[in-house]
């Protein structure tokens, strides 16, 4: 089904949150009116799926997309912006969570940025966070192994506003369902920051949990796993050129009789280790390398993921 295409499309992917979500659609409608047109992605829900009515009950134009099974947060996203790629072409499109920590009034905010004609993606930069301490720090100690890992600084989540272009771009990368911001910068398309408050949820409590939370993180390095491994093997390669430094340093000190007894055996031992293990990661991060993006959906697959797409009256 084709739908005109309105000023605003806000992407939007719910899990078991039918609470928040309406009062999302609510805040959108009394901000945007008939200018915007929500696309909610319905990831799998049982318990609290996403109400239609709801949209009805406040006029808002919008697509509910109610998916097969749960698949995750980003893939939920992916289906969603896949959907819009397919359906709206020539709308600006906004991506932000359902949960009230995307603020709707924050939206016109990376709309004025993208109006720039050298910029293609607006991020969303937290400038303050309602989050626990814990939190804080795991998010702080992320970005500098995501540094160190992959060579690329991220700042940024799931909140972001795109020209067309940039979606249909986006829409073509298969690290897209891994992981959103590391694919925007894996893109190279143009993307600016802009500094944005984080508002608190809207209602319940966030279903991601540590170990949720940790996974994300390592998905978002994933997408660029050849940079990685690139990384770890020449780093496994330095050192393994060091251990071998270190074996002819302790084979000239034993011949000059300066070793100790029983200290060559162990020094060389260990050096002998370092070696073949750091020789051992070299190889298979080279051998990993090749198969690193395997078995991710293309674009053809996101409609196997939808049960069924339905429409709001305001839409219809």
């Amino acid at each position: 089904m084709s739908v005109d295409s309105p000023t605003i499309v806000v992407v939007t992917p719910v899990f078991e949150d039918a609470e928040a979500s309406s009062r999302l659609f609510k805040e959108l409608s009394a901000t945007f009116g008939q200018r915007v047109h929500v696309v909610a992605v319905d990831d799998g829900s049982v318990k609290q799926p996403v109400d239609l009515a709801r949209m009805d009950e406040v006029a808002l134009a919008g697509t509910v997309i109610r998916l097969r099974r749960n698949v995750g947060h980003q893939r939920a996203i992916a289906v969603g912006l896949n959907y819009v790629a397919e359906h709206m072409k020539s709308s600006r499109v906004v991506v932000m969570d359902s949960d009230g920590e995307d603020l709707p009034e924050s939206i016109p905010s990376l709309l004025e940025r993208l109006e720039d004609g050298s910029v293609d993606v607006v991020v969303a930069e937290r400038r303050s966070r309602v989050e626990s301490l814990r939190f804080k720090a795991f998010y702080a100690v992320y970005k500098r192994v995501f540094k160190l890992l992959t060579g690329r600084n991220i700042s940024f989540g799931n909140f972001m506003a795109l020209k067309p272009f940039a979606v249909g771009r986006l829409s073509a990368m298969q690290e897209l369902w891994t992981h959103v911001a590391s694919c925007v910068l894996g893109s190279r398309l143009r993307v600016v920051t802009c500094a944005l408050d984080r508002g608190p949820r809207y209602a319940g409590k966030s279903k991601m949990n540590f170990v949720g939370l940790a996974l994300h993180g390592f998905r978002g390095v994933m997408v660029f796993a050849e940079d990685v491994l690139v990384r770890i093997g020449i780093a496994s390669a330095v050192l393994g050129f060091l251990a071998i430094v270190g074996g002819v340093a302790a084979v000239v000190l034993k011949v000059m009789d300066f070793a100790t007894p029983g200290w060559f055996s162990v020094a060389l031992g260990i050096l002998l280790v370092v070696f073949l293990q750091t020789g051992s990661l070299a190889l298979m991060s080279l051998m990993l390398s090749g198969v690193s993006k395997a078995n991710v959906p293309s674009l053809a697959d996101y409609r196997l993921f939808i049960d069924r797409v339905e429409h709001s009256a305001a839409a219809a």
